[in-house]
């Protein structure tokens, strides 16, 4: 795989998440971590870790967490990967 040309921890907000009907929180909020991800690391191709999918999803789809502390990697080829931060 290439190399790393830039790693960063971001803590997401998820407060828009609440304007969604109830049943679909969870999906809203994986499509608000890859736009956050696409504007903060100017890339388009982001790939998302089942760890962090698996804390969105960890009390069903009405009831996301309000936030999420996440590590992002951007390779030299542009692809960024997401996983989630130990705290």
């Amino acid at each position: 795989m290439a190399d790393v040309l830039k790693e960063q921890i971001y803590i997401i907000p998820l407060r828009d998440v609440k304007k969604a009907p109830r049943w679909k929180r969870s999906p809203r909020a994986i499509k608000e971590i890859r736009d956050f991800l696409a504007q903060h690391m100017k890339s388009e191709d982001i790939k998302i870790d089942a760890s962090i999918n698996e804390k969105i999803w960890e009390r069903g789809s009405e009831k996301p967490p309000r936030k999420i502390r996440v590590r992002a990697m951007k390779f030299e080829d542009g692809q960024v990967q997401a996983e989630l931060a130990e705290e």
